[in-house]
Protein backbone atom coordinates (compact mmCIF):
# COMPACT_ATOMS: atom_id res chain seq x y z
CA UNK A 1 0.00 0.00 0.00
CA UNK A 2 3.14 2.40 0.59
CA UNK A 3 4.14 1.71 -2.84
CA UNK A 4 0.90 2.22 -4.44
CA UNK A 5 0.58 5.73 -2.36
CA UNK A 6 4.61 6.36 -3.63
CA UNK A 7 3.78 6.44 -6.82
CA UNK A 8 2.46 9.51 -8.91
CA UNK A 9 -1.60 10.14 -9.54
CA UNK A 10 -1.18 9.31 -13.30
CA UNK A 11 0.43 5.77 -13.02
CA UNK A 12 -1.68 4.80 -10.16
CA UNK A 13 -4.76 5.54 -12.59
CA UNK A 14 -2.90 3.23 -15.44
CA UNK A 15 -2.52 0.40 -13.25
CA UNK A 16 -6.14 0.74 -11.88
CA UNK A 17 -6.94 0.92 -15.70
CA UNK A 18 -5.06 -2.06 -16.10
CA UNK A 19 -6.88 -4.26 -13.80
CA UNK A 20 -9.82 -5.87 -15.26
CA UNK A 21 -12.84 -5.54 -12.84
CA UNK A 22 -14.01 -8.68 -12.94
CA UNK A 23 -10.59 -9.94 -11.33
CA UNK A 24 -11.27 -7.55 -8.78
CA UNK A 25 -14.84 -8.93 -8.23
CA UNK A 26 -13.53 -12.58 -8.66
CA UNK A 27 -11.00 -12.05 -5.53
CA UNK A 28 -14.34 -10.78 -3.23
CA UNK A 29 -16.96 -13.19 -4.58
CA UNK A 30 -17.57 -16.75 -5.17
CA UNK A 31 -17.14 -17.36 -9.19
CA UNK A 32 -17.55 -20.76 -11.23
CA UNK A 33 -15.96 -20.88 -14.56
CA UNK A 34 -16.61 -24.10 -16.89
CA UNK A 35 -13.97 -25.65 -19.46
CA UNK A 36 -16.97 -25.99 -21.94
CA UNK A 37 -20.25 -23.34 -22.36
CA UNK A 38 -21.52 -26.34 -24.47
CA UNK A 39 -21.97 -29.74 -24.36
CA UNK A 40 -24.10 -33.05 -24.92
CA UNK A 41 -25.89 -35.17 -22.35
CA UNK A 42 -24.22 -37.97 -21.22
CA UNK A 43 -20.65 -36.23 -21.64
CA UNK A 44 -19.09 -33.85 -18.88
CA UNK A 45 -17.42 -30.45 -18.44
CA UNK A 46 -14.79 -29.67 -15.68
CA UNK A 47 -16.01 -26.88 -12.90
CA UNK A 48 -13.40 -24.78 -11.63
CA UNK A 49 -13.72 -22.15 -8.82
CA UNK A 50 -12.21 -19.42 -6.82
CA UNK A 51 -13.14 -16.87 -4.35
CA UNK A 52 -15.05 -19.67 -1.66
CA UNK A 53 -14.27 -20.49 1.94
CA UNK A 54 -11.33 -22.54 3.15
CA UNK A 55 -12.49 -26.10 3.37
CA UNK A 56 -16.00 -25.83 2.17
CA UNK A 57 -18.56 -28.30 1.10
CA UNK A 58 -20.27 -27.39 -1.84
CA UNK A 59 -22.83 -29.16 -4.05
CA UNK A 60 -22.45 -28.78 -7.80
CA UNK A 61 -25.67 -29.34 -9.92
CA UNK A 62 -27.12 -28.76 -13.53
CA UNK A 63 -30.51 -26.76 -13.67
CA UNK A 64 -32.82 -25.85 -15.97
CA UNK A 65 -35.17 -22.39 -16.43
CA UNK A 66 -32.22 -20.51 -15.02
CA UNK A 67 -29.89 -17.42 -15.88
CA UNK A 68 -26.76 -16.01 -13.73
CA UNK A 69 -28.48 -13.14 -13.30
CA UNK A 70 -32.40 -15.25 -12.20
CA UNK A 71 -30.91 -17.63 -10.09
CA UNK A 72 -32.74 -21.03 -9.88
CA UNK A 73 -36.34 -20.12 -9.91
CA UNK A 74 -37.62 -23.73 -9.21
CA UNK A 75 -35.02 -23.86 -7.06
CA UNK A 76 -33.30 -27.49 -6.56
CA UNK A 77 -36.70 -29.03 -8.22
CA UNK A 78 -35.38 -27.97 -11.64
CA UNK A 79 -31.96 -29.47 -10.97
CA UNK A 80 -30.14 -32.77 -12.19
CA UNK A 81 -30.32 -34.24 -8.56
CA UNK A 82 -28.95 -37.49 -9.00
CA UNK A 83 -26.13 -36.79 -11.31
CA UNK A 84 -24.94 -33.71 -8.48
CA UNK A 85 -21.35 -33.97 -7.44
CA UNK A 86 -20.05 -32.79 -4.45
CA UNK A 87 -16.39 -30.75 -3.46
CA UNK A 88 -14.17 -29.71 -1.06
CA UNK A 89 -12.54 -26.14 -1.38
CA UNK A 90 -8.43 -26.12 -0.32
CA UNK A 91 -6.82 -23.99 1.64
CA UNK A 92 -7.02 -21.10 -1.04
CA UNK A 93 -11.26 -21.46 -1.56
CA UNK A 94 -10.52 -22.54 -5.05
CA UNK A 95 -11.79 -26.22 -6.75
CA UNK A 96 -11.66 -28.23 -9.60
CA UNK A 97 -14.35 -30.64 -9.99
CA UNK A 98 -15.36 -32.85 -13.22
CA UNK A 99 -19.13 -32.74 -13.28
CA UNK A 100 -21.50 -35.04 -15.87
CA UNK A 101 -23.89 -33.51 -17.94
CA UNK A 102 -27.14 -34.65 -16.97
CA UNK A 103 -30.67 -33.18 -18.39
CA UNK A 104 -32.87 -31.31 -16.10
CA UNK A 105 -36.45 -32.06 -15.71
CA UNK A 106 -37.38 -28.43 -16.51
CA UNK A 107 -36.59 -26.78 -19.91
CA UNK A 108 -33.26 -24.75 -20.64
CA UNK A 109 -31.90 -21.75 -20.45
CA UNK A 110 -29.47 -23.97 -18.08
CA UNK A 111 -26.50 -23.51 -15.99
CA UNK A 112 -24.05 -24.92 -13.94
CA UNK A 113 -25.24 -24.12 -9.89
CA UNK A 114 -22.61 -23.90 -7.46
CA UNK A 115 -23.63 -23.73 -3.31
CA UNK A 116 -22.59 -24.38 -0.01
CA UNK A 117 -23.81 -27.21 2.14
CA UNK A 118 -23.25 -26.09 5.25
CA UNK A 119 -22.34 -22.65 6.91
CA UNK A 120 -22.92 -19.79 5.58
CA UNK A 121 -25.30 -19.36 2.14
CA UNK A 122 -22.88 -19.06 -0.77
CA UNK A 123 -23.13 -19.61 -4.84
CA UNK A 124 -22.63 -18.96 -8.13
CA UNK A 125 -23.86 -20.36 -11.61
CA UNK A 126 -22.46 -20.43 -14.60
CA UNK A 127 -24.09 -20.82 -18.12
CA UNK A 128 -24.73 -24.22 -20.04
CA UNK A 129 -25.78 -24.80 -23.07
CA UNK A 130 -26.80 -28.33 -23.25
CA UNK A 131 -27.23 -29.74 -27.25
CA UNK A 132 -30.44 -31.57 -27.88
CA UNK A 133 -32.27 -30.52 -24.64
CA UNK A 134 -35.72 -28.06 -25.10
CA UNK A 135 -35.18 -24.80 -25.02
CA UNK A 136 -38.45 -21.92 -23.32
CA UNK A 137 -38.79 -18.96 -22.25
CA UNK A 138 -38.18 -17.95 -18.57
CA UNK A 139 -41.59 -17.86 -17.11
CA UNK A 140 -42.52 -14.15 -15.97
CA UNK A 141 -41.07 -13.40 -12.48
CA UNK A 142 -43.52 -12.96 -9.50
CA UNK A 143 -43.62 -9.88 -7.99
CA UNK A 144 -42.25 -10.57 -4.35
CA UNK A 145 -44.05 -7.90 -3.11
CA UNK A 146 -40.77 -6.84 -0.89
CA UNK A 147 -41.27 -9.14 1.28
CA UNK A 148 -37.98 -8.98 3.96
CA UNK A 149 -37.02 -10.85 7.16
CA UNK A 150 -36.65 -7.69 9.45
CA UNK A 151 -35.74 -10.13 12.43
CA UNK A 152 -33.69 -13.28 13.34
CA UNK A 153 -35.75 -16.39 12.95
CA UNK A 154 -36.02 -19.00 15.90
CA UNK A 155 -37.80 -22.08 16.12
CA UNK A 156 -39.92 -22.49 20.02
CA UNK A 157 -41.37 -25.33 21.27
CA UNK A 158 -40.19 -28.19 22.86
CA UNK A 159 -40.61 -32.11 22.12
CA UNK A 160 -42.76 -34.15 24.40
CA UNK A 161 -42.58 -37.98 25.65
CA UNK A 162 -44.08 -39.55 22.27
CA UNK A 163 -41.23 -37.72 20.77
CA UNK A 164 -38.91 -39.64 22.86
CA UNK A 165 -40.50 -42.93 21.78
CA UNK A 166 -40.36 -41.97 17.93
CA UNK A 167 -43.48 -39.12 17.52
CA UNK A 168 -43.09 -36.72 14.71
CA UNK A 169 -41.25 -33.76 16.28
CA UNK A 170 -42.37 -30.48 15.96
CA UNK A 171 -41.42 -26.43 16.12
CA UNK A 172 -42.95 -22.90 15.27
CA UNK A 173 -40.69 -20.90 13.28
CA UNK A 174 -41.47 -17.53 14.62
CA UNK A 175 -39.92 -14.26 12.61
CA UNK A 176 -41.08 -10.81 11.90
CA UNK A 177 -41.24 -10.21 8.46
CA UNK A 178 -41.85 -6.48 6.35
CA UNK A 179 -43.38 -5.11 3.33
CA UNK A 180 -40.64 -3.12 1.58
CA UNK A 181 -42.68 -2.57 -1.65
CA UNK A 182 -44.94 -0.65 -2.96
CA UNK A 183 -48.19 -2.69 -3.50
CA UNK A 184 -49.81 -4.60 -0.48
CA UNK A 185 -49.37 -8.10 0.08
CA UNK A 186 -52.61 -10.44 0.95
CA UNK A 187 -52.25 -13.96 2.83
CA UNK A 188 -48.53 -14.46 1.57
CA UNK A 189 -47.85 -18.65 1.08
CA UNK A 190 -44.33 -19.35 2.79
CA UNK A 191 -42.19 -22.23 1.73
CA UNK A 192 -40.67 -24.16 4.26
CA UNK A 193 -38.02 -27.03 3.62
CA UNK A 194 -36.26 -29.15 5.39
CA UNK A 195 -32.82 -30.63 4.48
CA UNK A 196 -31.04 -33.04 6.85
CA UNK A 197 -27.25 -33.25 6.03
CA UNK A 198 -26.12 -32.68 2.39
CA UNK A 199 -29.47 -33.49 0.85
CA UNK A 200 -31.93 -31.26 -0.52
CA UNK A 201 -34.60 -29.78 1.18
CA UNK A 202 -37.97 -31.21 1.23
CA UNK A 203 -40.27 -27.92 0.66
CA UNK A 204 -43.91 -27.49 2.30
CA UNK A 205 -45.86 -24.91 1.57
CA UNK A 206 -47.62 -22.79 4.31
CA UNK A 207 -49.66 -19.94 3.98
CA UNK A 208 -49.83 -16.85 6.41
CA UNK A 209 -53.30 -15.31 6.79
CA UNK A 210 -52.75 -11.46 6.96
CA UNK A 211 -52.42 -8.57 5.18
CA UNK A 212 -49.31 -6.17 5.08
CA UNK A 213 -49.58 -2.46 3.76
CA UNK A 214 -46.27 -1.07 2.23
CA UNK A 215 -43.88 -0.09 5.06
CA UNK A 216 -45.68 -2.09 7.42
CA UNK A 217 -44.45 -5.44 9.27
CA UNK A 218 -45.55 -8.49 11.18
CA UNK A 219 -44.64 -11.43 13.56
CA UNK A 220 -45.51 -14.53 11.84
CA UNK A 221 -45.34 -18.23 13.12
CA UNK A 222 -45.09 -21.12 10.71
CA UNK A 223 -45.03 -25.07 11.90
CA UNK A 224 -42.14 -26.89 11.05
CA UNK A 225 -42.68 -30.87 11.34
CA UNK A 226 -40.14 -33.18 10.88
CA UNK A 227 -40.97 -37.32 9.96
CA UNK A 228 -41.26 -40.12 12.47
CA UNK A 229 -38.22 -41.20 14.41
CA UNK A 230 -36.23 -38.24 12.75
CA UNK A 231 -32.44 -36.97 14.67
CA UNK A 232 -29.64 -35.10 13.70
CA UNK A 233 -28.79 -32.00 12.36
CA UNK A 234 -31.45 -30.60 10.28
CA UNK A 235 -31.80 -27.29 8.58
CA UNK A 236 -34.85 -25.22 8.03
CA UNK A 237 -35.05 -22.70 5.23
CA UNK A 238 -37.80 -19.96 4.59
CA UNK A 239 -38.69 -19.39 0.80
CA UNK A 240 -41.01 -16.43 -0.56
CA UNK A 241 -41.80 -16.56 -3.96
CA UNK A 242 -38.69 -18.28 -5.45
CA UNK A 243 -36.31 -16.32 -3.27
CA UNK A 244 -34.97 -17.51 0.19
CA UNK A 245 -35.53 -15.32 3.05
CA UNK A 246 -33.66 -17.08 6.04
CA UNK A 247 -32.24 -20.47 7.01
CA UNK A 248 -32.64 -22.15 10.87
CA UNK A 249 -30.39 -24.72 11.59
CA UNK A 250 -32.29 -27.22 13.90
CA UNK A 251 -30.61 -30.03 15.95
CA UNK A 252 -33.21 -32.99 16.66
CA UNK A 253 -31.61 -35.60 19.49
CA UNK A 254 -32.41 -39.28 19.39
CA UNK A 255 -35.16 -41.14 19.92
CA UNK A 256 -33.78 -43.27 22.85
CA UNK A 257 -37.17 -44.66 23.76
CA UNK A 258 -37.37 -46.72 20.59
CA UNK A 259 -33.70 -48.17 21.83
CA UNK A 260 -34.79 -49.05 24.80
CA UNK A 261 -37.90 -50.53 23.53
CA UNK A 262 -35.96 -52.85 20.88
CA UNK A 263 -33.33 -53.96 23.94
CA UNK A 264 -36.27 -55.01 26.44
CA UNK A 265 -37.95 -56.66 23.37
CA UNK A 266 -34.33 -58.87 22.68
CA UNK A 267 -34.52 -59.81 26.42
CA UNK A 268 -38.08 -60.85 27.10
CA UNK A 269 -39.11 -62.70 23.81
CA UNK A 270 -36.23 -65.13 24.32
CA UNK A 271 -36.17 -65.65 28.55
CA UNK A 272 -40.46 -66.10 27.55
CA UNK A 273 -39.36 -68.72 24.88
CA UNK A 274 -36.99 -70.31 27.33
CA UNK A 275 -39.52 -70.74 29.87
CA UNK A 276 -42.02 -72.32 27.10
CA UNK A 277 -39.08 -74.76 25.43
CA UNK A 278 -38.46 -76.07 29.17
CA UNK A 279 -42.03 -76.52 30.08
CA UNK A 280 -42.77 -78.19 26.63
CA UNK A 281 -39.30 -80.61 27.52
CA UNK A 282 -40.73 -81.63 31.11
CA UNK A 283 -43.93 -82.67 29.83
CA UNK A 284 -41.96 -85.04 27.27
CA UNK A 285 -39.53 -86.38 29.32
CA UNK A 286 -39.89 -89.93 30.57
CA UNK A 287 -40.66 -91.17 33.51
CA UNK A 288 -38.11 -92.21 35.94
CA UNK A 289 -37.67 -95.57 37.95
CA UNK A 290 -40.77 -96.54 39.22
CA UNK A 291 -43.12 -94.80 36.97
CA UNK A 292 -42.42 -91.56 38.99
CA UNK A 293 -41.74 -89.00 36.84
CA UNK A 294 -38.29 -87.28 37.34
CA UNK A 295 -39.66 -83.53 37.87
CA UNK A 296 -42.70 -82.50 40.20
CA UNK A 297 -43.36 -80.50 37.71
CA UNK A 298 -44.52 -83.53 35.27
CA UNK A 299 -48.01 -84.16 37.23
CA UNK A 300 -50.60 -83.66 35.37
CA UNK A 301 -52.91 -83.21 38.34
CA UNK A 302 -52.91 -81.37 41.59
CA UNK A 303 -50.83 -83.94 44.51
CA UNK A 304 -52.72 -85.94 46.22
CA UNK A 305 -53.69 -84.96 50.07
CA UNK A 306 -52.35 -87.43 53.28
CA UNK A 307 -54.69 -86.74 56.32
CA UNK A 308 -52.64 -87.80 58.92
CA UNK A 309 -54.23 -88.36 62.35
CA UNK A 310 -54.13 -86.44 65.06
CA UNK A 311 -51.84 -87.38 68.36
CA UNK A 312 -53.76 -87.43 71.43
CA UNK A 313 -52.35 -87.45 75.09
CA UNK A 314 -53.77 -89.29 77.31
CA UNK A 315 -57.20 -88.69 79.71
CA UNK A 316 -58.79 -86.63 76.19
CA UNK A 317 -61.25 -87.59 73.89
CA UNK A 318 -61.51 -87.15 70.67
CA UNK A 319 -63.09 -84.07 69.10
CA UNK A 320 -66.03 -84.56 66.38
CA UNK A 321 -63.40 -83.85 63.61
CA UNK A 322 -60.80 -86.08 64.74
CA UNK A 323 -60.15 -89.03 63.33
CA UNK A 324 -61.08 -91.99 65.38
CA UNK A 325 -58.12 -93.59 67.29
CA UNK A 326 -57.08 -97.73 65.65
CA UNK A 327 -58.14 -100.16 67.80
CA UNK A 328 -54.99 -101.48 69.73
CA UNK A 329 -54.32 -105.23 68.95
CA UNK A 330 -52.72 -106.80 72.24
CA UNK A 331 -50.09 -108.71 69.74
CA UNK A 332 -49.20 -105.11 68.35
CA UNK A 333 -48.71 -103.83 72.27
CA UNK A 334 -46.45 -106.67 72.65
CA UNK A 335 -44.27 -105.84 69.95
CA UNK A 336 -43.65 -102.31 71.28
CA UNK A 337 -41.00 -101.03 72.77
CA UNK A 338 -40.83 -101.15 76.76
CA UNK A 339 -41.02 -97.64 77.20
CA UNK A 340 -41.78 -97.60 81.37
CA UNK A 341 -42.58 -94.57 83.84
CA UNK A 342 -40.27 -94.76 87.02
CA UNK A 343 -43.71 -95.87 88.82
CA UNK A 344 -44.73 -99.04 86.37
CA UNK A 345 -40.60 -100.10 85.94
CA UNK A 346 -40.49 -104.37 86.73
CA UNK A 347 -38.17 -104.47 90.16
CA UNK A 348 -35.46 -107.30 90.84
CA UNK A 349 -35.47 -110.03 92.54
CA UNK A 350 -34.68 -107.40 95.28
CA UNK A 351 -36.66 -105.04 95.17
CA UNK A 352 -34.37 -102.96 93.44
CA UNK A 353 -35.84 -100.83 90.58
CA UNK A 354 -32.96 -101.56 87.67
CA UNK A 355 -32.00 -103.48 85.03
CA UNK A 356 -31.26 -107.44 85.63
CA UNK A 357 -28.39 -108.23 86.72
CA UNK A 358 -26.13 -111.50 87.49
CA UNK A 359 -26.07 -111.99 91.31
CA UNK A 360 -23.32 -114.61 91.09
CA UNK A 361 -19.60 -113.95 92.59
CA UNK A 362 -17.19 -112.80 89.98
CA UNK A 363 -14.49 -115.49 91.07
CA UNK A 364 -15.18 -118.68 89.58
CA UNK A 365 -16.70 -121.53 92.04
CA UNK A 366 -13.73 -123.73 92.99
CA UNK A 367 -14.82 -127.02 94.13
CA UNK A 368 -14.65 -128.66 97.38
CA UNK A 369 -13.31 -131.98 98.14
CA UNK A 370 -16.02 -134.05 99.94
CA UNK A 371 -13.71 -135.79 102.57
CA UNK A 372 -15.39 -137.95 104.70
CA UNK A 373 -18.13 -136.63 107.28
Amino acid sequence: MRRLALLPPAAALLLALAVPPGQVRAADEPAVRLSAARAGAGGSVTVSGTGWRPRALLMLLVCGRATPARGVSGGTNSCANGDGRAVTTDADGAFDRRLPVAEPPVPCPCVVHVATVTGARAEADAVLEIAGHPVAPLPAERSAGGLAVLSDTRLTGSSGLLTWFGAPPGRTLVFTVGNTGTSTVENPVFQVGTAHGVFAPEWDERQWHGTLAPGKKARVELPVELSAGAHGDYTVTLRYAGRVLAEQPWGVARPWGVTLFWVLLCLVVPAALFRAGMAVVDRLRPPGPGGRPRHPAAHSGPRPRVRLPRLRTPGTRNTPGDSPAPARDPAARTASLPWFTPDSAPRGPAGRSSAPHDDSPTSPATPTPKGPT
